[in-house]
């Protein structure tokens, strides 16, 4: 337990030291800055997120020295000496004509985007509208209990404020964000619990029900994967089967179950909560925690992968799934890993 708060601790720190205030209500327009970026022999210690795109170039997002572009023979580093707005990197993503899209918690009301050239800066606009389409790009605030998130419809990108939870007043962060195979976008946060949005109904599982904290205190909802079943995880030891208006007939819009419990199947275990899940090629799950390594889930039986140096835990922060089905983990201070299919190494290229 003691092992739990600290890491809640630590979290929580993250969040106070990155929040950022303020707002800006320009639209599009920004500095384009020609971004031949530095080639480089390695990545950076810190990986917190990893992306391919659809030309096959990995990304990798660090936490302070801006993101790296691989292409399979040369490692090259974008910073904002490039035009990059940040050199934090929390999500990238990319839209339907292949611009790449970085996002940081250091930056408020503004993301990057990069046309394969030049880094162009989009500063966001407060408004009311909330839809969903189907090339939307939805991006997290930067923190600061706001409340808010990112929609870019290709041409705006809108700063959208939540209504509350029902019954809620809490101030809240987004933490996660997730499409699933029905087109919704849910959003995970802290403290709250996790909000369905299809585009007219914003349905929410209270931190109450998500949470194995209780009055411990809520390390957020920092991850969603919906399985092979069409069940959703919510970085806890439980599993969620979700209905749609046809098929509700009750007052909540879920069902929990307990499935797997604790990821080391003891009774006081401290893996009952994890920061992030990927579903592989064959519908195995994939739960990364703090400090002890990843577990993966077959539907039947829980399998440990210990992630050491010098035979001591490292601190993991994410799994990603690449366009070939690899699996690649990204770390607080030893750069990035992908797994050979027994074990987890070090990348290099």
């Amino acid at each position: 337990m003691k092992e739990k708060l600290n890491i809640i601790i630590f979290f929580n720190a993250l969040i106070l030291l990155t929040s950022c205030n303020g707002q800006n209500t320009n639209k599009v327009v920004q500095t384009e800055n020609n971004a031949k970026g530095d080639t480089v022999s390695v990545l950076g210690s810190s990986v917190m997120v990893i992306f391919q795109d659809s030309r096959n170039d990995y990304w990798f997002g660090s936490w302070e020295t801006g993101v790296y572009k691989y292409n399979g023979k040369t490692i090259v580093n974008y910073t904002t000496k490039n035009g990059l707005i940040n050199n934090r990197i929390d999500e990238i993503k990319e839209d339907e004509f292949g611009n790449i899209y970085f996002s940081s918690a250091n930056a408020t009301s503004e993301i990057s985007k990069f046309n394969g050239q030049t880094f162009t800066t989009l500063k966001a606009v407060p408004s009311n509208n909330w839809k969903l389409e189907s090339t939307d790009l939805w991006f997290k605030y930067s923190y600061g209990n706001t409340g808010k998130v990112y929609r870019y419809d290709g041409t705006n990108l809108f700063e959208l404020q939540f209504p509350n939870p029902p019954n809620l007043s809490n101030p809240f962060d987004i933490y996660s964000i997730y499409k699933d195979s029905k087109g919704n976008i849910w959003f995970g946060t802290n403290p709250v619990g996790v909000c369905r949005y299809d585009g007219k109904l914003f349905q929410w599982i209270t931190e109450e029900d998500v949470t194995e904290f209780r009055n411990e205190g809520a390390n957020g909802v920092r991850s969603i994967t919906e399985d092979k079943n069409g069940d959703f995880w919510f970085n806890t030891e439980f599993r969620y089967s979700i209905y749609d208006s046809i098929t509700l007939k009750a007052d909540r819009f879920y069902t929990r179950h307990k499935s797997i419990g604790g990821l080391d199947a003891k009774k006081d275990s401290n893996l009952d909560e994890y920061l992030s899940t990927v579903k592989d090629n064959d519908d195995n799950l994939w739960f990364v925690t703090y400090l002890d390594g990843v577990w993966k889930y077959d539907g039947i039986k829980i399998t440990h992968y210990p992630i050491k140096v010098n035979s001591k835990q490292i601190a993991l922060f994410s799994i990603y799934k690449d366009n070939n089905g690899n699996l690649w983990l990204g770390t607080h201070e030893n750069g990035a890993y992908k797994f050979n299919g027994t074990s987890f190494e070090k990348f290099t290229k």
